[in-house]
């Protein structure tokens, strides 16, 4: 199994089969199949899966006749590692810009909790560095 960078992009049906086994914790092909809208052939889910696994995302237990898949890395990390290769990718690295367009362009639409609890995390994040 050739494993890649952790946020290595997604198309959207692997998008689709990362959330249902995150929600799931693990699932066959069938039960995959499934939950996916559009119809996807049994042999289409597969081989999605299957390059999933290559990619490094999920990785599978053999039941009987049958293949159990399941995230390789917890939902936590994956999300870290997509959000540092977004900050990487669109704003030069740096936290700042990405933060100062997250609150820019949907700043407006944040309560007023919602602000408390990101300073609250600024706060936390202070007395963890140190600063």
């Amino acid at each position: 199994m050739a494993k890649t960078q952790p946020h290595v992009t997604l198309s959207r049906r692997e998008r689709q089969i990362m959330d249902i086994l995150y929600r799931r914790g693990r699932a066959t092909a069938g039960e995959v199949m499934e939950e996916l809208t559009g119809d996807p052939s049994y042999s289409t889910v597969r081989t999605q899966l299957r390059v999933l696994e290559e990619k490094g995302h999920i990785h599978h237990e053999e039941h009987g006749l049958r293949y159990v898949y399941m995230p390789a890395v917890p939902r936590h990390a994956a999300r870290k590692s997509a959000l540092r290769h977004l900050v990487d990718t669109f704003f030069d690295g740096s936290s700042e810009q990405a933060v100062a367009a997250l609150l820019g362009g949907e700043g407006t639409r944040l309560s007023d909790e919602d602000l408390k609890r990101i300073a609250d995390l600024v706060s936390k994040a202070r007395k963890e560095g140190g600063r």
